[in-house]
């Protein structure tokens, strides 16, 4: 794969990941909550609990964070429920922006997510309005290290289900589908090799390249305030910053 479709500098993603830290967890926690409401407290039980409790712990979420998330979700009955809704939209420039939200007041998440966008003078826009401009895909790095070469991470990935795989200086991009994602994420933990960040995500078919200042605060200001939102899980956009 090409360009955009690897990390370009580890440290600056650690850097980034490590500020956006709580937010992750928040996210992750709220997802098990989910889990739990749907299927009950055993991950042996509750596949989708399972799969939750997979990523988080590949995103480095704590045992004890998962451990109170589930306890607390399995106590809290006929407590707060929790909705999946995505939003589209443009900033400025015409960059597209796919926002995915998990709340329990959609009133109160689609004004902030319409605020966020018109402060940065963009405009929400439609169901598919932007979708089609990005692909969903399992997205898995791994940082290099003494544990195993790099043939055979490419072996064991593709093996199990991997679609591609792509080796920098820092480190390595496994590529799934959605659908083997959680396949080759277990098989990797499995061989107790450290996963760096694993998730499904919306990935840019075409980049939009923003020249106008007006344009570039107005776009930074849009992801700022999205990215604040206590609703707001993921935000997808192809801005080429």
């Amino acid at each position: 794969m090409a360009g955009h479709s690897k990390f370009a500098n580890i440290k600056h993603k650690k850097e980034k990941m490590d500020a956006k830290r709580a937010k992750i967890f928040t996210k992750f926690g709220k997802e098990l909550a989910v889990a739990v409401s749907l299927g009950g407290p055993d991950p042996s039980s509750n596949p989708r609990l399972k799969d939750t409790i997979r990523k988080a712990k590949a995103n480095n979420m704590p045992n004890d964070n998962i451990d109170r998330a589930i306890k607390k979700a399995a106590g809290d009955k006929g407590g707060v429920t929790f909705e999946n809704v995505v939003y589209e939209g443009f900033g400025p420039g015409g960059v597209a922006v796919y926002v995915e939200a998990l709340t329990d007041n959609k009133t109160r998440t689609v004004a902030n997510v319409r605020s966020a966008f018109n402060k940065g003078e963009g405009n929400m826009g439609v169901s598919g309005s932007v979708s089609f401009q990005f692909d969903n895909i399992g997205q898995i790095i791994v940082l290099k290290s003494d544990v195993i070469t790099e043939e055979d991470l490419m072996m064991m990935a593709l093996e199990a289900g991997a679609s591609d795989f792509a080796a920098e200086e820092e480190g390595y991009e496994i590529t799934t589908d959605p659908s083997d994602f959680d396949a080759v994420l277990e098989a990797l933990q499995q061989a107790n090799i450290e996963v760096f960040e694993a998730e499904v995500i919306m990935k840019p078919k075409m980049y939009t390249k923003l020249t106008d200042p007006n344009h570039i605060k107005g776009m930074n200001k849009t992801l700022a305030l999205l990215e604040e939102d206590d609703d707001v899980q993921d935000v997808y956009h192809n801005w080429e910053e």
